[in-house]
C-alpha cells in the first residue's frame, strides 16, 4: 500500500537526520582518538615551539568529547521552541544547518592547522543530536496511527543504534579510522544531513501538530491521507478535534509551569525517573570496560574493534525486536524486565571482575556479562523511555516534556562521563554499585506508579493521570475538579 510506505520513509527519512546521527557520532569519534591526541601536541609545537604535556593533551581531548553533550544540552533547551514555532519536519530539516557547519570545521581543521575547530564541531553535532532526539519521536508518534505508536516512535532508538554500529564501521582502520583519513571520517556525519535534506521535504508534517497547534484543519485531512489512505479517518480526527477542544484557550507550556502546574505531577515525575535512569544505568559505562574485558579473554589486540562491533549490533538486535513487540507487550513490561535484567547482570559483573584474576573462565563470564546488559538495555529502556513523553502528556505540554526530558540525559551523559573514571578509581570492581541501585529504584517506581499506556488513546491517558494527580485533594475537598482547572489553566 502506498500509505504504508510514505508512513515507512517518514520513519526512514526523519530517523537517518535525526537520531541516527547521534548515535553515529558518539562512536566516530572513539577511532582517531591517539590520531586527535598527536595532533594537538604538533599543531602546539608548531605555534610555540614547546610540546604539550601528557595531562594537557588528557585535558584538551576530554574537553573535546564533554562538548558534545553541552552542545546537546544546549538542543534539548532549543528543541522545544523550535518545534512549537517552526512545526516538527521544519524544525529537523533546519537542524541539518548544525551537522553542516561541524563537518566543514572538522574536515578543515588538519589543513587549518587547528584543533580547536574539532572541538567547535563536536559543540554543533551536539546541538543537532540534541535537537533530533526530542523532536524526532514527537513528530513519529504524532504521525503514526494510535495501534502503531509505539512501535512507529521506537523507531528513533533503532536509528541511533544503527548509527552507533555504523558509526564503529565506518572507523575501522581499513576504512576511514586511519591517520591520513580522520578529518573524513568525522566530516562523513553530513552524508546522512543531506539525504535528509533531500527525503522529508516530500513527505507530511505532523497531523496532529497542524490541527491542535496551528488549528489548520485542511492541511490536517491532507497529512492524515497521505499517511493513512482514503479510508475512513473520522474517528481518528474525532479523537484530535476531541484534544483541541480540551486544550482550547490554552498556548504552548514551558518546563517551569509544567513544574508548578499539579495535574502533571505525576506525568513529570514519571519522565525524570525514567530519563534520568537511561544515562544513570550504566550502559554507556559498558563499553568503557569492553576493550579490556575482551583483551582479558585473549582476544587479539587488532580484533578488538571487530568484537566492539559486536556490542553495538546487540543494541541495534534489541531494539528492533523491541519494535516488532512494544505495542503486543506494552511499555511496563519491557521497562521493567529491562532494568530488573540489567540489576541481575550488574551483580554478576562485578563478581566476575573480581575473579578476573583468580579463576581462568572469568573474562568469559565478564564478556558473556557485557553482551547481556547491553541486551536487556536495548529491549526496554533505550526505546520505551523516548515514547513516554508524547504519551503521558498532551499536545501543548508535549514540547516542554521533551525539553526537560533531553536536558536531563545530556546532563546526565555528561555526568556519568566526568565521574564514572573516579568511580573506577575508588569503588575498582564494585564500580557498579551505584547503576544496580540506580537500575532497582527505577524498577520498583515502573512496577508501582506507572501505568501502561499501550493501545489508548492520548486523552484517555491524560484522563488515567489525571485521576492519579488528583486523587489525594478529590478526597480533601482542595479541588473542585480537574476539568474546572485545566479550562483556566494558561
Amino acid at each position: 500500500q502506498l500509505q504504508s510506505k510514505i508512513l515507512i520513509l517518514t520513519i526512514c527519512a526523519a530517523g537517518i537526520g535525526g537520531t541516527f546521527q547521534y548515535g553515529y557520532n558518539i562512536s566516530i569519534i572513539n577511532a582517531p582518538t591517539a590520531f586527535i591526541q598527536t595532533f594537538m601536541n604538533e599543531t602546539w609545537l608548531e605555534r610555540t615551539g614547546v610540546p604539550l604535556e601528557s595531562n594537557v593533551i588528557l585535558l584538551l581531548w576530554s574537553f573535546t568529547v564533554s562538548v558534545y553533550p553541552l552542545g546537546g544540552l544546549a538542543g534539548a533547551v532549543s528543541a522545544g521552541p523550535m518545534a512549537i514555532v517552526l512545526g516538527r519536519k521544519m524544525s529537523l530539516l533546519l537542524n541539518n544547518v548544525f551537522v553542516i557547519i561541524a563537518a566543514a570545521l572538522s574536515g578543515f581543521s588538519r589543513m587549518a592547522k587547528s584543533f580547536e575547530m574539532i572541538m567547535l564541531s563536536r559543540f554543533f553535532t551536539g546541538v543537532n543530536a540534541g535537537v533530533s532526539m526530542n523532536i524526532q519521536p514527537m513528530y513519529l508518534a504524532e504521525s503514526a496511527p494510535k495501534k502503531l505508536r509505539g512501535a512507529v516512535a521506537l523507531t528513533s532508538a533503532s536509528f541511533t543504534a544503527l548509527g552507533l554500529v555504523l558509526g564503529q564501521v565506518v572507523g575501522l582502520r581499513d576504512l576511514l579510522g586511519g591517520e591520513e583519513s580522520w578529518p573524513f571520517l568525522l566530516a562523513s556525519n553530513v552524508v546522512p544531513a543531506l539525504i535528509q535534506l533531500m527525503a522529508l521535504p516530500w513527505l507530511p508534517e505532523s497531523p496532529r501538530y497542524l490541527l491542535i497547534d496551528r488549528g489548520d484543519e485542511e492541511s490536517c485531512i491532507s497529512a492524515l491521507q497521505k499517511l493513512r489512505g482514503n479510508g475512513d479517518l473520522s474517528a481518528e480526527l474525532e479523537e484530535m478535534l476531541a484534544e483541541q477542544a480540551a486544550v482550547k484557550g490554552q498556548r504552548a507550556k514551558n518546563p517551569r509551569e509544567l513544574f508548578q502546574n499539579p495535574a502533571l505531577r505525576w506525568q513529570l515525575l514519571s519522565i525524570v525517573v525514567l530519563s534520568s535512569a537511561m544515562q544513570l544505568c550504566g550502559n554507556d559505562s559498558m563499553y568503557f570496560y569492553a576493550s579490556y574485558v575482551f583483551q582479558e579473554a585473549g582476544i587479539p589486540q587488532d580484533k578488538i574493534p571487530y568484537v566492539i562491533i559486536g556490542t553495538g549490533s546487540c543494541e541495534l538486535i534489541t531494539s528492533v525486536t523491541c519494535n516488532m513487540i512494544i505495542d503486543y507487550a506494552g511499555r511496563r513490561p519491557l521497562l521493567l524486565g529491562g532494568y530488573i535484567f540489567m540489576a541481575g547482570w550488574a551483580i554478576v559483573f562485578m563478581v566476575a571482575l573480581s575473579q578476573q584474576t583468580q579463576i581462568s573462565w572469568m573474562p568469559y563470564l565478564s564478556m558473556a556479562c557485557i553482551f547481556a546488559y547491553i541486551l536487556s538495555f536495548g529491549i526496554g529502556p533505550a526505546g520505551v523511555t523516548g515514547v513516554l513523553p508524547t504519551e503521558v502528556f498532551d499536545q501543548m505540554s508535549r514540547p516542554a516534556a521533551y525539553m526537560i526530558c533531553g536536558s536531563l540525559l545530556w546532563f546526565n551523559l555528561f555526568l556519568v562521563g566526568t565521574a564514572f573514571p573516579f568511580i573506577v578509581k575508588s569503588l575498582a570492581h564494585f564500580c557498579y554499585v551505584p547503576f544496580l541501585v540506580v537500575c532497582i529504584c527505577t524498577a520498583l517506581y515502573v512496577g508501582f506508579f506507572l501505568p501502561e499506556t499501550k493501545g489508548k488513546t492520548f486523552l484517555e491517558i491524560s484522563e488515567e493521570f489525571k485521576k492519579r494527580n488528583f486523587k489525594t485533594q478529590t478526597h480533601a475537598g482542595f479541588y473542585k475538579g480537574p476539568e474546572e482547572i485545566k479550562t483556566t489553566m494558561l
